[in-house]
């Protein structure tokens, strides 16, 4: 791939900029144009799509979404020692690739990107999670991007895909479910960033559904969710009892017993119960 877009490779462009992962960026530069390609490859056919991408280091997965057709990449990016060697990118690519130097927890990227919009990144590990639920609790439904392909720690990801009966079964799992299709696309071992981390990493592929899997109050199953899994060890009832004083009774109307525990309840029973609990 360096010869397809005639830049010189990975370990080249840091030592030449000095660009030493930060840790306290959560930095880890994937280093393997091979791998970085890959990744744009499961975002999917980039060739009539503006791509967000957040946290783009030297710019590996840039180039990759570049060079699999991307119309426009907009890269938003926090260290400013990252800006030279991605202005070499984007003279590669001209017109193709606008870096905003900022944090991608405070830049509305919209003014930005004209539709159809897909985002991509290798997350920087500090803000993922974040800026994952911000994607999946939009004010309204269908959201502006059309899907998300995301690196995170392995942990995470599996987190995202669990199923009820799982430990990693939780709040992220049905916020992403509950709206979207879902799947592992991809694991890294450590080996493949620099410096390698101490845990292996996976790319998550997120595709908006039309609309919710089950009719539901954002709000109110939201808050529903996170009482149940603040409290996992304990039985809904008690888990549940801050939410409604007749909790027992609007669980029973949901089909979910009381003793029942949050990591036992499907998607489609939460939503049941937040729909019983906005009844008021």
């Amino acid at each position: 791939m360096a010869q397809i877009d005639g830049l010189p490779p990975l370990r080249e462009v840091i030592a030449q900029h000095e660009l030493s992962a930060k840790k306290a960026l959560g930095q880890n530069f994937l280093l393997d144009l091979n791998l970085t390609a890959r990744i744009a490859r499961v975002a999917g056919d980039l060739s009539g799509s503006d791509v967000l991408e957040i946290g783009p280091g030297p710019g590996g997965l840039t180039r990759g979404l570049l060079a699999e057709g991307a119309r426009k990449v907009l890269a938003i990016e926090k260290d400013s020692r990252c800006l030279p060697a991605l202005a070499e990118i984007a003279a590669a690519y001209p017109g193709r690739l606008e870096v905003i130097e900022g944090d991608a927890l405070k830049v509305d990227p919209l003014a930005h990107l004209t539709p159809p919009i897909r985002v991509a990144a290798n997350l920087p590990y500090n803000v993922g999670t974040e800026l994952l639920v911000r994607w999946l609790t939009p004010d309204a439904w269908p959201p502006y991007w059309q899907s998300l392909t995301l690196m995170f720690q392995r942990e995470v990801a599996e987190r995202i895909v669990a199923t009820p009966g799982s430990k990693a079964y939780g709040r992220l799992a049905l916020l992403a479910q509950w709206r979207c299709e879902a799947r592992i696309a991809l694991s890294l071992p450590p080996e493949a960033f620099s410096p390698p981390p101490k845990v292996s990493s996976a790319v998550v592929h997120l595709t908006a559904l039309p609309a919710p899997r089950f009719e539901a109050d954002p709000k109110v199953l939201e808050r529903v969710v996170a009482a149940a899994f603040n409290q996992r060890r304990k039985m809904l009832r008690a888990a549940l009892k801050g939410v409604a004083p007749d909790i027992e009774d609007r669980l029973r109307a949901a089909g979910i017993q009381p003793t029942e525990r949050a990591e036992q309840v499907s998607l489609e029973a939460f939503c049941a119960l937040a729909r019983e609990v906005a009844k008021g």
